[in-house]
């Protein structure tokens, strides 16, 4: 008979695709008698951050409760913020997420480290003061009532020409044709793009009006124009999309932290200065194909989701441990409601000559937006899974060494 244990206690940080599928995962892969699991979060529904340009014009998001998420899973939701972090005593300070109570520490045998990114400013002066950001639900939802109030022919900037970036401004422009669109960009307009999919972009941009200035970079935002190195820009609302950095925390611990800020972890996104601590998504420095770190994404992060799951669980109860390969197919970009652009890939996430453009582009966007929220909710893909029982001693080893 297995012997009584005390239930190993693992806690998860952070409730975006990342951290909400490895909670519901291992829910589904470990008994709830022996194991307590704990998500911590600082809002109480999930947040579809690949849609949140879509929130920034207006949009309407489906409301994607926690609480209907989880129900009955065993997975046990904590509001509030994450305030520090202690892996030499192994607890997670968290403040109620209203503030009215104070900070409370919470011990924890296995941490899944899931906080995410948000935006960078590149350190260029005046983006914290003046610009907009839409890596997050509140951000956008400032972007949001900027946007309303502004009346037609108002100048607005994208910064940044990336996915975000290009995302961003087509949904605009569709969405308020009245407004006068740019979008700044350091290199040419979809220049990782494969030869079709930037000529489709372009098309795209000449149709919605929006002016693309190429190869040049923002020096300084302020409230009324950008200055970059080929003159300023006129911008009532500045946009910034220049990529994204990880919360700051893990950098304020003993982690090992690569030069991002991202935790250092191996093939099974432990951390490889303390086995009791697992990162995930764009926590997480993780190798892929050709040893290029994976780029922090949606598409990147689940699967590192996936991977620390099983390996807890198949620690937890000496069970074979899996790996899961991290390799990249295609790129999906929606390019507002009735175009998207999906551009294949290598495994290393270099363009390739096929591209899916149009109507039927913006359809399989959709379909993977949607896919990606369903997965949350059901993170072993809805197939029957069997909960194993935890022993005293491997709840010991696990605790002291993931090796």
């Amino acid at each position: 008979m297995p012997q009584t244990i005390q239930q190993h206690r693992v806690i998860v940080i952070g409730a975006g695709y990342t951290g909400a599928s490895a909670a519901g995962r291992l829910a589904r892969r470990l008994r709830g008698e022996d194991v307590s699991i704990t998500l911590v979060n600082a809002e109480p529904d999930f947040v579809e951050r690949v849609r949140m340009h879509q929130l920034a014009v207006g949009q309407t998001l489906r409301p994607r409760p926690f609480d209907e998420m989880f129900a009955g899973t065993g997975v046990t939701l904590r509001l509030g913020r994450v305030t520090g972090i202690d892996v030499d005593r192994r607890t997670v300070t968290v403040t109620g997420a209203d503030d009215a109570e104070g900070p409370q520490d919470l011990e924890y045998d296995t941490l899944v480290y899931a906080l995410g990114s948000a935006w960078n400013t590149q350190g260029v002066p005046g983006t914290t003061e003046h610009a907009h950001e839409i890596a997050g639900r509140d951000g956008a939802l400032r972007l949001r009532d900027r946007l309303a109030a502004l009346a037609p022919g108002t100048p607005v900037t994208v910064v940044g020409g990336g996915l975000t970036g290009v995302e961003a401004a087509t949904e605009l422009a569709e969405t308020r044709p009245d407004l006068d669109v740019c979008l700044v960009a350091r290199g040419g307009l979809g220049d990782w793009l494969s030869p079709k999919g930037a000529r489709h972009l372009r098309k795209v941009f000449a149709r919605l009006r929006i002016t693309a200035h190429e190869h040049t970079t923002v020096t300084a935002v302020q409230a009324d124009r950008v200055t970059t190195t080929e003159g300023d820009i006129p911008a009532a609302v500045t946009i910034w999309t220049t990529g994204f950095a990880v919360h700051p925390i893990a950098r304020a611990t003993t982690l090992r932290t690569g030069d991002t800020g991202q935790i250092v972890v191996d093939a099974t996104m432990c951390s490889v200065s303390h086995p009791d601590v697992y990162a995930i998504g764009d926590a997480a420095l993780v190798a892929g194909p050709g040893d290029k770190p994976l780029r922090m994404s949606c598409a990147s992060g689940v699967p590192t989701a996936w991977q620390a799951a099983d390996a807890i669980a198949a620690r937890l109860t000496d069970s074979k441990l899996p790996t899961i390969s991290a390799r990249y197919f295609n790129q999906c970009i929606s390019l507002g409601r009735k175009e998207g652009l999906i551009q294949y890939v290598t495994a290393d996430d270099r363009a390739v000559s096929a591209a899916l453009t149009g109507r039927p582009a913006a359809l399989y966007k959709e379909l993977v937006c949607k896919a990606a929220a369903w997965g949350v909710a059901n993170p072993t893909m809805g197939l029957p899974t069997r909960r194993r029982r935890v022993t005293a001693e491997r709840a010991a080893r696990a605790s002291v060494t993931a090796a």
